[in-house]
């Protein structure tokens, strides 16, 4: 197949044009959202089920166990009632699914990593599908966004412990935010032609002359908020390859918007939280440079075509769509990996490798540009803050954010943040590595058999899910290392989050000075971007420089 590059760029241009005109009405929308005061009645009768009071707000301690018992109940619910498929109606023929599949699964789901040990369609029924798995598409994505907006309000308060209510906020965000644009983006899908039925479907290849039938069920529904929550799990294991879930090039561009809709206009509500719509618009410019440089980066890696792998496979077509075409799984590749997705429509393992270089390197930045629902504007938000840091030293102040000052105690939080993932990354790697019978399951030999493990371990920890597909990680020892990358990934970065806004939330509010650093604007922006990109290069150069790039550049 030939990269198009005209297509790539018109598509490109036309996401950039179509986010940047959303990009305030839906900031203002989610801000509204969150901070509301009145209650829905579907709310009014979450809350009475849940026992919650709406009108009492949690310090950072309390908001941080919300956060941890609804997950842990969440894990625990989804784990056993895929142990007891098979006697559930509406599960059909399948059986109980595999515990460590389920184990690994359930952790996935509730992660926002969405990692699929199993092929879906034969694994399990249309109730694990849309009872379990897309309505934890609809609450891990939640959970993202009301973390945020915890961590700014403690910005935002002064010598107070409250952080807002965890229930409430959830309930807020997926009634009033997801579910509408959800159900939007499942009809649209549906006109583009993604299935959504309760039947199977038979299949007729005219031109082979052979028949099949394909599980059907409700995969429209399900696909909107995969890639709208930024969760990536596929209704089947070809995922956003299979044409039931991405039928033609319209769907697939619709489906990289859906990926990018929410957390493009997150800094927006960020801006209106703080006051100062310049700090979202830095926020934004930061972020939207780092995609449109990483997107262009993985096109320009596709289109070369370089590597052994696609060498002897005549140039690019192995594990590409033909329906879709490289431009398009170029683009798709780069925003699923730039943010939490991990949703594919092309096989990630048969990148070029400098392309799935790229790939690793989007989620090693931490996911932040634009990043999940959520968590890319609170990682973003971290970064700023060792920016700010940064930049103290340079001026000799005491740093200063937002009119919070950034002591010792805010650093150590902001400092761990950014050391958990490449720790548990490079960590669970080195070790795995090390273990002849695990390497194994990556059936690759050199470089690339590293890449796989490195890249299986960056997918976990960043909780993206998607994976070079070599890798067999359904045993006890994979299912166990990458369910506490993801565990790790998730609930520490969370963690330190929830602290340094209880931390902030405390403090008076300092007026600004001759001294203080401004926190907008070209040059901080560009300091955050450096920062970024620096920081990611220390922690990850080495362990890229022995997969991918000696893989690409040998090659």
């Amino acid at each position: 197949m030939v990269f198009n590059t005209l297509s790539f760029l018109t598509q490109v241009a036309v996401l950039l044009v179509v986010l940047v005109l959303l990009h305030k009405p839906l900031g203002i929308y989610i801000e509204r959202v969150l901070a509301g005061t009145t209650s829905s009645r579907a709310e009014n009768i979450f809350y009475r089920l849940a026992g919650v009071d709406r009108t009492a707000e949690q310090g950072w301690s309390v908001y941080l166990r919300s956060v941890l018992v609804f997950s842990a109940v969440s894990i625990l619910a989804v784990f056993l009632l895929q142990r007891l498929q098979g006697i559930i109606p509406g599960t059909g023929p399948a059986t109980p699914v595999d515990p460590w599949v389920a184990m690994d699964t359930a952790i996935s789901f509730v992660t926002n990593t969405n990692w699929q040990t199993y092929v879906p369609e034969s694994t399990v029924g249309i109730f694990v599908q849309m009872c379990l798995l897309a309505v934890q598409n609809f609450l891990s994505a939640a959970v993202g966004i009301v973390v945020v907006a915890a961590l700014i309000r403690g910005i935002t308060r002064t010598r107070t412990d409250k952080l807002g209510n965890f229930w409430v906020d959830l309930a807020r965000t997926t009634f009033r935010l997801l579910l509408p644009l959800a159900t939007i983006g499942a009809v649209v899908l549906v006109l583009g032609g993604v299935v959504q039925n309760f039947w199977s479907t038979d299949v007729t290849n005219a031109a082979m002359g052979v028949s099949q039938t394909i599980p059907g069920g409700p995969i429209a529904s399900q696909e909107a908020i995969k890639v709208l929550g930024t969760n990536g799990g596929g209704y089947f294991n070809a995922n956003s390859a299979h044409p039931f879930e991405n039928p033609n090039a319209f769907t697939s561009l619709f489906q990289v918007f859906l990926i990018l809709l929410i957390p493009s206009a997150l800094p927006y509500t960020y801006g209106r939280m703080v006051g100062d719509q310049r700090q979202g618009f830095t926020v934004a410019g930061v972020m939207g440079t780092l995609w449109l440089g990483s997107t262009l980066l993985m096109g320009a890696a596709v289109a070369a075509g370089q590597g052994t792998a696609t060498a002897a496979a005549g140039g690019l077509g192995e594990g590409f769509e033909q329906r879709l075409g490289p431009a398009s799984s170029a683009l798709f590749a780069a925003s699923t990996t730039l943010t939490s997705t991990g949703a594919v429509n092309a096989a990630h393992d048969s990148l070029p490798p400098l392309a799935g270089g790229v790939a690793m390197v989007n989620m090693m930045l931490g996911e932040v540009a634009p990043g999940g629902t959520g968590s890319g504007l609170y990682g973003m938000l971290m970064l700023a803050i060792i920016a700010v840091f940064i930049a103290g030293l340079m001026v000799g102040r005491t740093p200063e954010f937002l009119g919070k000052k950034i002591g010792p105690r805010e650093m150590k939080l902001a400092a761990l943040y950014i050391l958990v993932t490449p720790t548990l990354v490079l960590v669970f790697a080195a070790i795995t590595v090390l273990l002849p019978g695990i390497t194994a399951n990556a059936p690759a030999s050199g470089p690339h058999q590293f890449s796989e493990v490195l890249y299986a371990f960056t997918s976990g920890a960043n909780n993206n899910g998607s994976a070079f597909g070599g890798i067999t990680s359904s045993g006890p020892y994979l299912s166990t290392m990458l369910g506490l990358a993801m565990l790790f990934g998730r609930f520490l970065p969370i963690a330190l989050v929830l602290a340094l806004a209880g931390s902030l939330a405390r403090q008076h509010h300092v007026p600004a000075s001759s001294g203080t650093v401004p926190t907008h604007g070209l040059l901080f922006g560009s300091l955050l971007m450096a920062v970024t990109v620096i920081l990611t290069a220390l922690s990850y150069f080495p362990a890229l420089a022995l997969g991918p790039l000696a893989e690409g550049l040998v090659a």
